[in-house]
């Protein structure tokens, strides 16, 4: 048996953005590693503002798209091996993306993604097991067959629609759910079902989730362990209650300090900085030029992942702790 459920090694993404006369090469992720254990399952949050390379990472993960280096590996099994057995794939990884009213035309009723799901995937071998694979994945989320069977998305709300997402990604019974951005669309008070979810799913099917978000106090709440993400590279890994208690890095840090705190009171907004394409393709240390502990090193050469022990690891000359 594999030691790891999956490993990402070393991974990078480049796009080429603009016109062919001016064309910038924008590195989305840049050289991100983390595993995820085989022995037993975990929430994985990724973290980080928007255009950190979260998403980039979470489709490269569900084979949407080619590292240009490194290698993504589960059950210790390449994604670069020949042969790579799609089925099987599809069965131990599902995803669950960021707005449920996308994940089902408004033609279809949404019992017939289940069904699909069942059939394609040979997890049942006609209609009337596919039906029976639906009722028992609904409910695990709270539903049934009965209270889906023939509506339309426009017949739901978006946690429940949410709910049904998960619904089909548990019918095959997989090893790993990629999960971006899951709350983003749904209102407040429906959030923190979606992420209580997670965790029983965890327990009770014994399934590792990527949990792909923005919102730390989720992230904090639900995750095992936290991986930090800034302009495509992994500044800081380590078990989520660590981290999100005493940050090793600044960046981490500017993201703590920002989430809401009951009884705190702010003083000043707390802004998150503006987009820029010059940081994506820094040598150096990319968070150097915002960064309030920025020394000459580190605008000279990157810093390398240093092991704080107890599963923590900090992309930084100068951690905090």
């Amino acid at each position: 048996m594999a030691q790891h459920l999956l490993e990402v090694n070393g991974v990078s993404k480049v796009f080429k953005i603009g016109s062919i006369l001016s064309r910038v090469k924008l590195v989305a992720v840049d050289d991100v590693s983390f595993t995820i254990p085989a022995d037993k399952p975990v929430i994985l949050s990724v973290v980080g503002e928007s255009g950190c390379g979260k998403s980039t990472l979470c489709k490269m993960i569900l084979r949407m798209y080619e590292p240009n280096e490194g290698e993504i590996k589960l059950s210790g099994f390449s994604y670069r091996d020949r042969k790579y057995d799609r089925l099987k794939f599809l069965t131990s990884v599902q995803p669950i993306f960021q707005n449920p009213f996308e994940a089902f035309s408004a033609r279809k009723p949404v019992d017939s993604y289940l069904f699909n799901t069942a059939l394609r995937l040979r997890i049942a071998v006609n209609k009337a097991e596919a039906m029976e694979k639906a009722d028992e994945a609904l409910h695990s989320v709270g539903l049934s067959l009965s209270l889906v069977k023939g509506k339309y998305s426009s017949q739901f709300s978006g946690g429940e629609l949410q709910r049904i997402s998960i619904a089909r990604a548990l019918i095959t019974r997989p090893k790993i759910i990629i999960a971006d951005e899951p709350v983003a669309m749904i209102d407040a008070s429906m959030k923190m079902n979606i992420v209580n979810l997670f965790k029983e799913l965890k327990d009770t099917y014994k399934v590792s989730f990527v949990y792909i978000t923005h919102d730390l106090s989720t992230a904090y709440y639900v995750s095992d362990y936290i991986a930090t993400l800034y302009r495509g590279g992994l500044i800081e890994y380590g078990p989520s209650k660590a981290i999100m208690d005493n940050a090793a890095h600044p960046y981490t840090k500017l993201l703590m300090d920002s989430v809401p705190r009951v009884g705190d009171k702010w003083e000043q907004n707390i802004e998150m900085p503006d987009l820029e394409e010059k940081e994506y393709s820094i040598t150096h240390c990319k968070f150097a030029p915002r960064c309030p502990y920025v020394t000459e090193e580190c605008v000279k050469t990157r810093p390398g992942i240093k092991d704080l022990g107890e599963e923590r690891k900090v992309l930084c000359y100068h951690p905090l702790l």
